[in-house]
């Protein structure tokens, strides 16, 4: 099957050589059995990829299983992934089949892969080196015959340094990369898409349709598009729908981006020449805050001790002002932390209890951990937003599955 048909059967728009060359890849790899990883930016399509491998390999006519890593609670998901047996855990009244079992000759996709707990990873790997997995609550290994296809728009090397993911899984997922482009660069189909997209929501809705003159189609095209193809649809809808039968200028097309009209989003967009958008996620962002924020504790402990030496008595009238923390900027993020009052002090090398810094009669103790600043500001979020989970998870940046893992972990009720 060639690649327009390929695109026909699928519904994928565009005639950029970038989404021609992934669509080639897939087709390529779609034979074989090896795993693959199909990596890009959010709302790119990268959905697509892993049905066009399943539909041209030799498993089409057996089960084709997506599984969205990070919808599922970290409690549940080796059961939902391994199935589990009869009483292994509170709830379980009869044993279950997991998605690698029922998916068995078939394909099963992994979106959001790096979304998964590392005891999960373990298990994953496992199935990719052997073919076996284990039930929760059982200690027989069962086989499964499965195409494994992933999916993340996280950068994993860089998970890997945060000792988020496992290197050793890392190489076994990606044995043959996908990468999906983003709209940015694909600008000769970024008109076709929206028209496409103003069409349907007339058609659907018999509404009038819009037209844009030469300069508002230039500025859609040379817009950045943090949010790509899912963004440029849900722009074309509102303008479609709130600006029918006109024709769209500059001025109108402004007000429905957010470079351009902030208010349009509760969250502001960084200009698109930013050179700093190096983390896909925010979570990722307050990781690398974490990281940043060594260095310069370690300045601060080194000045602290200096003082202390050099004059302990008037160390207690001393309030060293630490640097300012500069939050890297990135698509969608407002840098939250902007000074720190007081010196709450995280170490620099594995984050546990930092050392006193004592002298003969007057002694500094800074007995911070990590967890306290943590458990601090979680219980203060949680306030913000009346307790609220999801609301909460929004303000830290976090999914609503890593909030709810941080309250059992800093065992907040």
């Amino acid at each position: 099957m060639d690649i327009q048909s390929i695109k026909n059967k699928f519904g994928i728009i565009g005639t950029s050589p970038a989404i021609g060359r992934s669509i080639e890849m897939a087709l390529r790899v779609a034979p074989t059995d090896l795993s693959v990883l199909i990596t890009g930016e959010s709302g790119v399509g990268k959905e697509f990829f892993p049905q066009i491998i399943h539909q041209n390999s030799a498993r089409k006519h057996a089960k084709y299983i997506a599984v969205n890593c990070g919808a599922i609670p970290e409690g549940t998901i080796d059961s939902e992934l391994f199935g589990h047996e009869k009483g292994s855990f509170t709830g379980a009244t009869e044993s279950r089949k997991g998605y690698f079992e029922e998916a068995d000759g078939g394909t099963i996709f992994l979106d959001e892969i790096a979304e998964l707990p590392l005891t999960t990873q373990v298990r994953l790997l496992r199935v990719l080196q052997s073919g076996e997995f284990i039930k929760v609550g059982s200690s027989k290994a069962q086989k499964t015959d499965v195409r494994v296809v992933t999916a993340t728009n996280i950068m994993l090397p860089q998970a890997i340094e945060m000792g988020r993911f496992r290197e050793d899984l890392y190489y076994r997922l990606n044995t043959v990369p996908i990468l999906v482009p983003p709209l940015r660069e694909r600008k000769g189909d970024i008109m076709l898409l929206f028209k496409k997209f103003s069409l349907d929501v007339a058609a659907a809705y018999r509404m009038l349709s819009i037209k844009l003159t030469p300069q508002a189609q230039d500025l859609l095209e040379q817009y950045h598009w943090p949010g790509n193809i899912r963004q440029l649809k849900n722009i074309s809808e509102q303008i479609t729908t709130i600006e029918q039968g006109k024709e769209i200028t500059v001025d109108i097309l402004k007000r429905y981006l957010p470079e351009y009209n902030p208010s349009t989003l509760p969250i502001l967009h960084p200009n698109s020449n930013s050179q700093n958008r190096d983390y896909s996620t925010e979570r990722d962002i307050l990781y690398k805050l974490l990281f940043d924020l060594r260095g310069e504790v370690s300045e601060l402990r080194g000045m602290m001790q200096q003082m202390v030496g050099a004059n302990p008595v008037q160390v207690q009238n001393a309030s060293p002002q630490p640097p300012k923390a500069q939050m890297p900027q990135a698509a969608g993020v407002i840098p939250s932390i902007q000074t720190i009052e007081k010196p709450e002090i995280i170490d620099s090398e594995d984050f546990s209890e930092v050392e006193e810094v004592t002298d003969s009669d007057d002694v500094i103790s800074i007995k911070k951990t990590k967890e306290q600043v943590e458990r601090e500001r979680v219980l203060e979020a949680l306030e913000r937003n009346g307790g609220r989970r999801k609301e909460t998870a929004e303000e830290l940046f976090m999914s609503e599955r890593t909030l709810y893992r941080k309250l059992k972990e800093l065992d907040i009720k």
